[in-house]
């Protein structure tokens, strides 16, 4: 057996010493590999989730002998090595995670293929065992992003006399005149321009288009007195962080001006008001012939390697079999494009749905004077903003920079997720009972998730589900929102709706807050049915207990996909450039395409 084998009496270590033995005895086994020094490094409940340094992919992996194997497995291409503790990083400290005491540390290391860091948890009370390790590549040797001493120097258009000054050559690469770009990006909001901002960095030449006409759109065009619901220090973009006196919760007009100005300064390559019409992929080629469409009617064809769907979680808005709605005589908008309410002041208007759109909704058209009432049809999760939902983010609060935060945030497996939003959900019960209570006596039907998980699990699963209470939960405790089930009504009718007991709601209008068709429709409706089924389910917990085709090699060769919220297309738009970068540059093995 090659590996250093740890001191018997560990009481009188500190903290980095630990780690440093471990990370020594953890480069020594990899060295054979020893599978069985390997699996005596972890603890039998350990896990190991790794973003690319080892897999090319987001694996996880859980219990001593399968971490062991799969990291001799993977060690005879990757070499990994040079384990040691991240120099400039947040030092090693002892403090509880999940209800463990652990010593946690960011460490870094090589493998044949690029920079890497990681983050290990040690039981504090068995040190010589990780409870939890994540792996993370973090830039491809010979392939690093071009920032700070890397940045480029400006002599391509600096003091250019007779020559393409930096404007002239923006415009030319942005024009895309002789060439088809390697990448094509489907939508231009966060997640699109986190991902292209990404992208350039590694010199992978990327097209980004968006159907608005302004990017910033997919924020500027929603309802009126819409805002982040988290605090700004966790939704930075990459490269760019807001300014330090910004306030804490974004409202959506300051966020869509910032993307504007964030694609700008990315220098990055944007068809604002142009449309993906469709496209299929050309397998003997190994690439997609694609068809855009600008709001002129004009008309473009590429033949990217790789496309890469940005374009939220959400698809389609989804407007479910109504009896009777056919025949209300008010006017039907579905969320998606509710703007204010101030134009039915003084009506009577009903809100189909109690997720955060509805309840939004319901109380913009309250705040204009608008008789409003919120149709509930299935029970939902609704937690304060502040203090509550503040405690899925308390990472961010522990005053370690940003990048260790991230770092350490992207370290667990599905099991501790569960764990963790368990417990957090138990904290969010205490300081919100006096909203539950008051809430479920107003007949609201409340839950906790189906596993005790709240409202963050209910986003990972299904993208909605749930309630970050800004206001509006008051309003219907105290009887100015009303509240009726869906289950109580009849049907629809002219009038607004006919209830069981044969009342009458009345409704000039009516906001269907009923959610989105899946990523996979929106899929089937642009590439068709073939690589709708070949792709499966798109967000949502694969089988794995990751994200399902998210930010990773489908099944569909050159088919990605980039969503999620403001931290999570900062943290894994760079795995996403990482792996086409690397296929790009024969580094990664492209993805095999299944049979239909």
């Amino acid at each position: 057996m090659n590996h250093v084998p740890f001191a018997q009496d560990t009481s009188r270590q500190s903290d980095s010493a630990l780690v440093v033995q471990w990370l020594e005895a953890l480069d020594a086994a990899l060295s054979g590999p020893d599978v069985a020094a390997l699996e005596a490094l972890f603890a039998q409940d350990g896990h190991w989730r790794d973003l690319l340094a080892f897999t090319w992919s987001i694996t996880p992996s859980a219990g001593a002998g399968r971490i062991a194997r799969a990291l001799a497995q993977a060690q005879d291409e990757m070499r990994a090595r040079g384990f040691r503790l991240a120099a400039g990083r947040t030092p090693p400290r002892r403090l509880r995670r999940l209800g463990e005491e652990v010593i946690e540390a960011i460490f870094q290391f090589e493998t044949l293929h690029g920079r890497c860091d990681g983050v290990v948890r040690l039981r504090a009370d068995a040190p010589s065992q990780a409870w939890v390790l994540l792996t993370s590549l973090e830039e491809l040797r010979g392939f690093e992003e071009k920032t700070n001493r890397r940045r480029p120097s400006g002599e391509a258009y600096s003091r250019n006399f007779g020559g393409d000054n930096w404007l002239d050559q923006r415009r030319k690469s942005e024009a895309f005149a002789g060439r088809d770009p390697a990448v094509l990006v489907i939508g231009g909001g966060q997640a699109g321009l986190a991902i292209a901002a990404r992208l350039r960095q590694l010199e992978v030449d990327t097209l980004v288009v968006e159907r608005n006409a302004r990017i910033g759109d997919n924020w500027r065009n929603r309802y009126h007195s819409l805002a982040l619901h988290n605090q700004i220090q966790v939704n930075h973009l990459p490269y760019m962080p807001f300014p330090p006196t910004w306030p804490k919760y974004l409202p959506k007009d300051m966020l869509a001006n910032w993307l504007e100005t964030y694609a700008w300064a990315q220098e990055l390559n944007v068809w604002t008001g142009t449309e993906f019409v469709g496209g299929h992929y050309n397998e003997q080629e190994g690439h997609w012939d694609v068809l855009l469409r600008g709001a002129d009617g004009t008309e473009r064809r590429f033949s990217p390697r790789h496309v890469i769907f940005a374009n939220g979680v959400s698809g389609i808005p989804r407007t479910p079999a109504l009896p009777g709605l056919e025949e209300f005589t008010g006017q039907v908008l579905h969320s998606h494009g509710y703007r204010e309410g101030s134009a039915w002041r003084g009506q009577k208007a009903l809100v189909l749905g109690t997720g955060n759109s509805g309840h939004d909704v319901a109380q913009d058209l309250h705040s204009h004077g608008v008789d409003t009432a919120i149709i509930q049809r299935g029970s939902t999760t609704v937690v304060s903003i502040d203090p509550s939902a503040k405690l899925n983010y308390a990472l961010y609060d522990e005053d370690a920079p940003l990048e260790d935060c991230d770092i350490i945030a992207t370290s667990s497996t599905y099991p501790l997720l569960i764990k963790g939003y368990q417990m957090a959900v138990q904290r969010m019960v205490e300081y919100d009972k006096d909203l539950i209570a008051g809430l479920i006596g107003k007949g609201f039907q409340y839950d906790l998730g189906e596993d005790g998980t709240g409202h963050q699990m209910k986003y990972r699963r299904r993208g909605g589900g749930y309630y970050l209470d800004a206001g509006c939960s008051d309003l219907i405790i105290k009887g100015e929102i009303g509240l009726l089930q869906f289950d109580q009504i009849e049907r629809f009718c002219p009038e607004g709706v006919r209830m069981k007991d044969g009342s009458v709601q009345s409704a000039d209008l009516l906001v269907l807050a009923t959610g989105y068709h899946t990523q996979q429709e929106l899929v089937r409706q642009l590439l068709g049915d073939r690589v709708a089924e070949k792709i499966g389910e798109v967000w949502g917990i694969g089988d794995d207990g990751e994200m399902a085709n998210m930010w990773k090699a489908t099944a569909q060769p050159g088919l990605w996909f980039m969503a999620g919220a403001l931290p999570q297309c900062r943290i894994y738009s760079k795995y996403l450039a990482l792996q086409i970068k690397a296929i790009e540059e024969g580094l990664m093995p492209v993805p095999s395409m299944e049979a239909a």
